[in-house]
C-alpha cells in the first residue's frame, strides 16, 4: 500500500532505490549526497536488495564501475553531487557516447573554490552537453517521482541514453517534507524488468565497446546520441502520461503556473518554484498578470513547447542559479534560443541568484515583478545588476 510519510529528499531517493532494486550501485560518498548512499547501503546489508554494492576510490571510479556493470547488462545506479561529478567528468562523456541508460541522483551543490557545500546548479549544468538527460525537481515528491520514471525513459530502446535526476542540496536533499511513497510492486511493476543491449557477459554473441572511432564514423555516433536525446522528448512525455495514469500525479516537460494570461513571467528551475509560486498567488489576489515556467526537463531542452507556452508574455525574467562566466546564465540562452523566432518576442531578463546556498526571499521576487511592472509602465528598461543579492552590488 502508497502512504505518507514524513522523509528528507535524499531519505526519498535511497527509497525508490530500494524499490527499483538495481543489479549494481557503484559509489563514493560526497556532501549533500551522502545520505542516498549510505541508506541504500543498509538496505543492501540488511537483505532488503539484491544490488551488488561497489564501494570505491573515487567518483571517477565509480562512474567508470557504473559503465562497466552497464555494458556487462545490469541495471545500474549511483548517487553524487559538486565535485564528486566533477571527478566523473571524463566518464559522463562515456556514459553517453556508450549509451549506458544508468540512472544517477545528482544533489546539485556549489563547485569550489571557495570551499562551498550548499546549492547552485553549477555541477549539473556544466554537464548540460555531457549526454545526459537531466531531470530536475522542485520538492521530495517530485524528486522521487522523476526517479521512479527514469529508468523507463533511460531504457527505451530510441533512447538508451542515462538519466541524471537533480534536486538541490541540503534545500531540498535534507528537508523533511511530507510526500506519498508508493507500493513497493506498484513501482516494481512500472518500471518493469531490464533489458540489456550487447552485454559483454553474452559470450555467445561476443560484443565490442568502447572501441576507437576516428574520422570514418565519428561524427556519426555522435549524430545517433543527438537523434537518441531527441527522442527522449516524447519518451518522457509518455512516460509521464503513464505515471499520472497509474499514480496520480502529472507532469510535463516544465510546469505553467497560471501562464494563461500572464504579461510577466519568472523562468525559473528547482526549489525556489515554490516561493515564486506564493508570490504569484498573492499578487494575482491583487489582480496582477504574474506567472511562472518552471523547468522540469533542461535536457532535451524543449524549444518550441516553451516558445508556445510564453505566447503573449511581455517579460520574461529568468533565473539562473549557476554562473557561465563571460557569458550570459545556461537557462537564460536555452529561453533566449526558444523565443528568438516569436512574432512577438518579450523582453528577456538574465539575473543569477542563489549561488553557493545563498536565500532568494520573497521580497525578492516582490521586486523582480514590480521591476517589470514599471518597464510596461514607463517603457524603459533599468539599468540593474545582473545578479540579485551581491555585497555591495
Amino acid at each position: 500500500m502508497s502512504k505518507i510519510v514524513a522523509i528528507t529528499g535524499a531519505g526519498a531517493m535511497s527509497e525508490c532505490m530500494r524499490q527499483i532494486n538495481p543489479d549494481v550501485v557503484p559509489a563514493f560518498p560526497i556532501t549533500p549526497s551522502t545520505q542516498v548512499i549510505e541508506d541504500f547501503s543498509q538496505f543492501v546489508a540488511d537483505g532488503r536488495v539484491d544490488t551488488e554494492m561497489i564501494t570505491v576510490e573515487s567518483e571517477h571510479s565509480a562512474m567508470s564501475a557504473c559503465i562497466g556493470a552497464a555494458a556487462a547488462g545490469g541495471r545500474v545506479m549511483t548517487a553524487t553531487s559538486s565535485a564528486g561529478m566533477a571527478l566523473m567528468w571524463e566518464m559522463l562523456y562515456i556514459a553517453a557516447s556508450m549509451r549506458q541508460p544508468i540512472v544517477m541522483t545528482l544533489i546539485n551543490r556549489a563547485l569550489s573554490a571557495p570551499i562551498n557545500i550548499h546549492a547552485d546548479h553549477g555541477d549539473s549544468m556544466g554537464a548540460r552537453d555531457a549526454g545526459w538527460i537531466q531531470l530536475y525537481a522542485e520538492n521530495n515528491q517530485e524528486a522521487y517521482d522523476n526517479l521512479i520514471m527514469a529508468p523507463r525513459i533511460a531504457e527505451a530502446m530510441n533512447v538508451r541514453l542515462p538519466v541524471m535526476v537533480c534536486m538541490d542540496g541540503f534545500i531540498i536533499s535534507h528537508c523533511v517534507q511530507t510526500m506519498q511513497l508508493e507500493d513497493d510492486d506498484r513501482v516494481k511493476a512500472f518500471i518493469g524488468e531490464f533489458a540489456s543491449t550487447y552485454p559483454v557477459l553474452d559470450t555467445d554473441h561476443p560484443a565490442t565497446w568502447g572501441a576507437l572511432d576516428l574520422q570514418d564514423y565519428y561524427m556519426e555516433h555522435k549524430r545517433a546520441l543527438h537523434m537518441a536525446m531527441k527522442n527522449s522528448k516524447t519518451v518522457i512525455q509518455n512516460v509521464s502520461a503513464e505515471f499520472a495514469d497509474v499514480f496520480g500525479r502529472k507532469y510535463d516537460l516544465f510546469e505553467s503556473y497560471r501562464l494563461d494570461d500572464a504579461d510577466r513571467v519568472i523562468v525559473a528551475i528547482n526549489s525556489v518554484a515554490g516561493e515564486i509560486k506564493e508570490v504569484i498567488d498573492e499578487r494575482r489576489d491583487a489582480g496582477d498578470r504574474v506567472g511562472l515556467l518552471k523547468i522540469r526537463v533542461f535536457r532535451p531542452f524543449p524549444y518550441a513547447e516553451i516558445a508556445a507556452a510564453l505566447e503573449g508574455v511581455k517579460i520574461v525574467t529568468v533565473l539562473d542559479r549557476s554562473e557561465s562566466m563571460g557569458g550570459y546564465g545556461p537557462l537564460f540562452c536555452e529561453i533566449r534560443a526558444a523565443l528568438f523566432d516569436a512574432p512577438e518576442r518579450p523582453l528577456v531578463y538574465s539575473r543569477t541568484f542563489g549561488l553557493g546556498g545563498r536565500e532568494l526571499f520573497m521580497a525578492d521576487i516582490h521586486d523582480i515583478f514590480e521591476e517589470n511592472k514599471r518597464y510596461l509602465e514607463t517603457g524603459t528598461v533599468e539599468k540593474t545588476a545582473d545578479y540579485l543579492k551581491v555585497r555591495g552590488g
